[in-house]
Order: C-alpha cells, then sequence, then structure tokens
C-alpha cells in the first residue's frame, strides 16, 4: 500500500514541536529556582518531575490501553494542548515550589499522550521499514529536546520566559498538524475489549521481553546522559582557560543524535535493527567507561568525543521501539509501546537521581561512569537466546 508524501514529515514535524516542552523547564530552571528562592539541591527534583510525571502517564496510558482503544491523532492533539498549558504555568505571576513542580509533572504526564502515541501512530502507517520510519521519529524527539538549549543559547533566549513561551506554541502547532493531516493508519487495529492484563501478556512474549530489556539498559543511561552534558562542560572549562559554551554545545550534543537515529534507520533496513542496537550500546557503553580520559584532552577533541556519544547514546532507541511494536500482537501495539516507555523512563529517574547524590560528592570526572551499566545490560539482554 503506497503511503501519501506528506504523512511522516507531519508525524515528524509533530514529534519534534511537541517534544520541545520536554527539558524546556530544565534550560531554564537556574532561572525558575532564582524566582522562587531555591538552592540548588533542588535541580534533581526538577529534573526529574517531568519524569516522573511521564511515567504515572504512561502506566495509566497503558493500562486503559488509551493508544489502542481511542484515534491516536485526538489523543495526540489532546495531549499536545494540556502539555502546552500546564507548560504556560510556570510563567504564573505566584509561582512557587508546589507550582513548579506540579506544572512539570503535568507537561510529563501529558506527553505520555505524545511520545509513544507518536510512534503508535507511525507503526499504523509503516509496517515494513518501520526501523527506518521510527529512527526519522525519534530523531525529531531528539531536536525537540534539544531545541530549548538553542534557544537559551541565544541572546533573545536569555528571558526564560521566551523559551517557555515558544515551546508552548510549537506544542499547540504540533498537536494541531497531527489531528488535521494525520487520519487512520492502514494498519491500525482498534482495541475492542479493555484487557486488564494486557502488560502481562506482552512479557510473556520472548521476542517482547528481550526487546524491553534491551531498552531498559539504553534508558539507564540516555537521559541522564542528556541531564548531565551541562555539568561535563562546566567541569571541563574549570581545568581549561578556553571557555567552551555550555548551552550551544548541549544543544549541539544532544541534537546530532537525531542524524544518527535517521542513519541508524537506514541501515536496520541491511542489516537489521538489532545488530544497529547492539552497535549502539557498545559504542556508547565504551565512551562510558573512557570518560574520565576526556579532560585531559583538547577542546576540539573533547567536543568531538562527546558529540560521537551524543549520536551513540540514542541512535538504539527507534530500533529498539521497532522491536517492540513488530513483537507485540497489531491490536496491543500501543500499550506494548506506552509500557516499555513507562518502565524505561523509570528507570531513567533513578539514574538522573543517583547522579544528582553523588556529582557533590565525587570528583565529576567520574560521575559518568556509572551510566556504563546500562549498556552492559542491554547488550546482554539482546545477545539471549530466544526460548
Amino acid at each position: 500500500m503506497k503511503i501519501k508524501p506528506h504523512i511522516l514529515p507531519v508525524i515528524i514535524f509533530s514529534q519534534f514541536a511537541c517534544t520541545s516542552i520536554w527539558f524546556a523547564g530544565n534550560v531554564v530552571v537556574e532561572d525558575l529556582m532564582k524566582v522562587i528562592g531555591l538552592d540548588n539541591q533542588f535541580t534533581g527534583i526538577i529534573l526529574s518531575a517531568v519524569q516522573f510525571g511521564f511515567i504515572v502517564g504512561t502506566l495509566l496510558f497503558a493500562t486503559l490501553m488509551i493508544a489502542d482503544r481511542y484515534a491516536p491523532s485526538k489523543v495526540f492533539l489532546l495531549s499536545a494542548i494540556l502539555a502546552a498549558l500546564c507548560n504556560l504555568a510556570l510563567l504564573s505571576n505566584n509561582l512557587t515550589q508546589t507550582t513548579l513542580l506540579s506544572a512539570r509533572f503535568g507537561a510529563g504526564f501529558f506527553l505520555a499522550g505524545i511520545y509513544p502515541v507518536g510512534m503508535k501512530i507511525a507503526s499504523d502507517y509503516y509496517r515494513h521499514g518501520l526501523g527506518r520510519a521510527l529512527g526519522f521519529l525519534v530523531g525529531a524527539l531528539v531536536l525537540g529536546t534539544a531545541f530549548p538549549h538553542a534557544i537559551k543559547g541565544m541572546d533573545w533566549g536569555r528571558n526564560y520566559t521566551f523559551v517557555v513561551s515558544t515551546t508552548s506554541i510549537l506544542a499547540v502547532m504540533g498537536g494541531c498538524s497531527m489531528y488535521l493531516f494525520i487520519p487512520k493508519g492502514p494498519f491500525r487495529k482498534k482495541s475492542t475489549a479493555f484487557e486488564i492484563q494486557a502488560s502481562t501478556k506482552l512479557f510473556k512474549i520472548p521476542s517482547f521481553r528481550k526487546a524491553a530489556f534491551g531498552y531498559f539498559g539504553h534508558m539507564w543511561e540516555l537521559y541522564a546522559f542528556w541531564a548531565f552534558i551541562p555539568l561535563a562542560i562546566q567541569t571541563y572549562n574549570t581545568f581549561n582557560t578556553y571557555q567552551i559554551p555550555i548551552a550551544i554545545w548541549t544543544f549541539t550534543i544532544i541534537a546530532i543524535g537525531s542524524i544518527s537515529c535517521a542513519l541508524g534507520g537506514y541501515f536496520s533496513l541491511k542489516i537489521g535493527s538489532k545488530k544497529v542496537a547492539i552497535f549502539s550500546l557498545s559504542l556508547s557503553g565504551v565512551l562510558c567507561l573512557l570518560s574520565p580520559l576526556f579532560y585531559l584532552l583538547s577542546p576540539p577533541l573533547f567536543l568531538l568525543l562527546l558529540c560521537i556519544w551524543g549520536m551513540a547514546v540514542i541512535s538504539d532507541s527507534p530500533q529498539f521501539s521497532s522491536m517492540v511494536a513488530q513483537s507485540a500482537p497489531i491490536h496491543l501495539k500501543g500499550t506494548a509501546l506506552t509500557v516499555v516507555n513507562c518502565i524505561g523512563f523509570s528507570i531513567s529517574i533513578i539514574s538522573i537521581q543517583l547522579l544528582s547524590f553523588l556529582s557533590p560528592k565525587i570528583d565529576p570526572i567520574y560521575i559518568f561512569l556509572l551510566l556504563g551499566i546500562g549498556p552492559i545490560i542491554g547488550i546482554w539482554n539482546l545477545m539471549q537466546k530466544t526460548s
């Protein structure tokens, strides 16, 4: 079946626009804490609030099988609008610690109706070559995640209200685009009954279980790496007279992963998603273990290695999602993607909080060593024989 050429670009734009909210609060966290009068010990809590919201949201969406029982484009639109409203709450004239945490939690909660639902919509259109399609889609997520850093690094983005307003408007535009231009996919099969044990049923499928646990290892590393890139650059700057611009290079290191997602998607057509995932995990795992040595290098080499790491750390993500979707029954694809996201992001909170706890207690050059646990576990699970 021939898919209309506008379908994938619209899905990609919508995913990019809506996920720009994801890290918007994180990028302006220092400004927000000054407004409220909080000290740096609350940074880790604020960084994790959106992740925790996403976990609760995906848990509820998976349990109720939202993405499989209702029109995904409508779910996407409603979630985008509500996430934008939560984001705009950061501009409240009476911003408090409770308001801040609630706003970030709410944004994360409604992102549960955006990220996995966007992948579900893509899987409804692309049965063959899903790894390539999701490569572009996750690439859009990466750009959306990095975009607030780009705004923050520009002169007109130094006012945190501009960062928040821009990402909120983008989210509404993305939701409207998905609803108006993406009809029901040809491979969508609606679930007609509510299955309370759907998640348990999925984990009994060996191929699903392998893909899921590989993804969990990947998630231990990914968001903690993204969240602590600014600390890595700041630490490097303390050792050198040349000062690397933190915001722009954080954007670059995260955003460059969008290229590797697309490349991984093309390679998956030739060698399969599993091999792409294993290669990516192996490379990022090696970089985790070598990371203390980065601080001895010249600025160009330091940044080059972080950019390579930024490519390796995310390029396996769409391939895991592809393996998860393809291993699940067709009427449970949305639920499968959502429940795996739920558990994966729960794991990311643990790694972020661990690094937040340890960063003031140990030399920051060693902080990324702990992230190597994830790739090791992920590779081990992917190499297991399916029984």
